[in-house]
């Protein structure tokens, strides 16, 4: 098969693979459990280096970081519209995936993994906590995002895309943060609608995945 998606479930990887099903694409999805630590493995450290995903090898050639994917499998299935064409629409949908990618993204990791940028149990603790107040307050924004945009359209445009399956994506963390998804109704909406769609279900159905975690 000429297209591989390496994935973890629940990961940001969700967005490509949401991708790659909605166009219809002959492709192997292939897990990576980083729970069992397969990302630091040597056949997965010889495919990527920096042992994360996603990663997509297509016609034998590896593609990492979800932005390079995104913006790859965009222009491989045009047909499929996942972000506009027009200059300024694309500029504007590329620059929302971004902040999705490098700021709430990020922000989420101190709360789930504060051992990654501590060894100190208390300062673990406060990252933990503090971020968790961040990422409130970016849901909210990703709300207005949801808010602006047409009843009737994506977050991209007409077409469900990878800003869609993202939102998703940051939604069920907050949930896996103690963050009641419900609270942010017009962004809970719209990840059910997202949900729905039937590409994106057999997504969630091969990750096993449980859209609300949340816990009172």
């Amino acid at each position: 098969m000429s297209l591989k998606l390496y994935f973890a479930p629940g990961a940001c990887s969700f967005v490509p693979h949401c991708m790659l099903q909605r166009a219809g694409a002959d492709f192997e999805p292939i897990m990576v459990k980083l729970h069992k630590g397969e990302q630091h493995e040597g056949d997965y450290r010889a495919i990527n280096p920096r042992g994360q995903v996603p990663v997509l090898v297509d016609d034998g050639q590896v593609i990492a970081q979800i932005l390079a994917i995104v913006l790859h499998l965009d222009q491989k299935f045009p047909e499929a519209h996942f972000l506009p064409t027009s200059p300024m629409a694309r500029a504007k949908a590329i620059e929302t995936l971004a902040w999705m990618n490098n700021t709430v993204h990020p922000t989420f990791t101190h709360i789930f993994m504060p051992q990654k940028f501590s060894d100190q149990a208390d300062v673990q603790a406060n990252l933990k906590a503090f971020n968790t107040q961040t990422y409130k307050a970016l849901l909210s924004e990703l709300e207005s995002l949801v808010h602006a945009s047409t009843p009737s359209a994506w977050l991209s445009g007409a077409q469900l895309g990878p800003l869609d399956a993202y939102a998703l994506t940051l939604t069920r963390w907050g949930s896996m943060a103690g963050i009641d998804p419900s609270s942010y109704a017009l962004l809970w909406a719209h990840v059910q609608r997202v949900s729905a769609d039937k590409a994106v279900r057999e997504v969630i159905e091969r990750e096993r995945l449980q859209l609300n975690l949340f816990k009172s």
